[in-house]
Formats: C-alpha cells, structure tokens, sequence
C-alpha cells in the first residue's frame, strides 16, 4: 500500500519504501567534526594542572559569579510572618471545657458560655483565637443540647415505669 508523498516538498525514505543507509564512520557526527572520545591506557593525560582555567567562587573572571538580581518585592514566608497574635486564654478554656463534656456532661455548658465571654473580649481586644472560641460554642451547645435530651428520655422511662408499676399492683 502506498501514500502519497508529506506535504512540504521532502521526501521521506519510509513512504517511498527506500532505507536510508548510516554514516560510513560513526565516530563522525552529522555536522562532520569527530567524536571526542576517553583517552587509553597508551594515550597519556594532557600534562599541566587541570584546574588551570578555573577561578575561585566571587573572583573577577568566575563565569559562575551570581547576576546582580534585585531583593525580593516582599518578605518569605518564615518565622514570624505573619505575625503571631497573642491567643485569648478565655476561649483555649471554653474549648478545653467544651470538649471535656463529651465524658463529664456538665462542663460543655460552662464551655459554651465562656465562649460567648471569649468572642466578646476577642472582639474588643483584637487577640487571636476566635476560631476556637466559635467551636466551644458550638460544641458545648451541641452537648448540652444532647444532654437535656438524654435527662428528658431517662425522666420519661422513669414515669413510665412508675405508672406500669401502679397499673400492674392494683390488679391484684
């Protein structure tokens, strides 16, 4: 099966089913300058110090020596940047207490309602830690919340049990 001939006005072997022959030396490259190869044990090195043409780092004539480059537009990222604001103490423990109520029960209210105090002063003051001051609200409410409700389910079993008790002993 044959194709017509690439657009472009070349020609090439494989379309027209010709194989192209190597280079009669391999040691010449297309542009015809020889190879330079690794000399042999028969060949001696090159006397004279090999270091001859090379300058110190920062010496006139080092072609290594760094370009004259502007300082950066703005300052990295690495300590103390930004800077570091000071945490409210009040909304670290409204957090602590929030959490601690998953086991304790009744600290998840005092949490919440310290993180009420802690946004208030993290408001007027401008310190840090208004993150954790909105999780201990959330946190401790979301525990109370299940509080009241698991109070609530133990109050109501225990009415039913009372009045099951009742109906079952005036029977007899």
């Amino acid at each position: 099966m044959t194709y017509p001939p690439p657009s472009g006005g070349w020609n090439d072997p494989a379309w027209s089913g010709q194989q192209s022959s190597p280079p009669a030396d391999p040691t010449l490259p297309i542009s015809g300058q020889p190879v330079p190869t690794q000399p042999t044990a028969a060949e001696p090195h090159p006397a004279g110090d090999p270091y001859a043409g090379m300058k110190a780092p920062g010496q006139p004539g080092d072609p290594y020596a760094a370009a004259g480059y502007p300082p950066p537009a703005y300052p990295g990222y690495g300590y103390g940047y930004p800077p570091q604001q000071k945490t409210n103490g009040l909304a670290i423990a409204a957090l602590v207490l929030s959490l601690v109520g998953v086991g304790s029960c009744i600290t998840a209210p005092i949490g919440a309602i310290l993180g009420h105090v802690a946004q208030k002063q993290i408001r007027q003051t401008g310190e840090g830690g208004e993150g954790m001051a909105k999780a201990a609200i959330i946190v401790g409410w979301i525990l109370t919340g299940l509080l009241v409700l698991v109070i609530l389910f133990y109050v109501a079993a225990i009415v039913f049990a009372i009045t099951q008790s009742d109906n079952t002993s005036s029977s007899y």
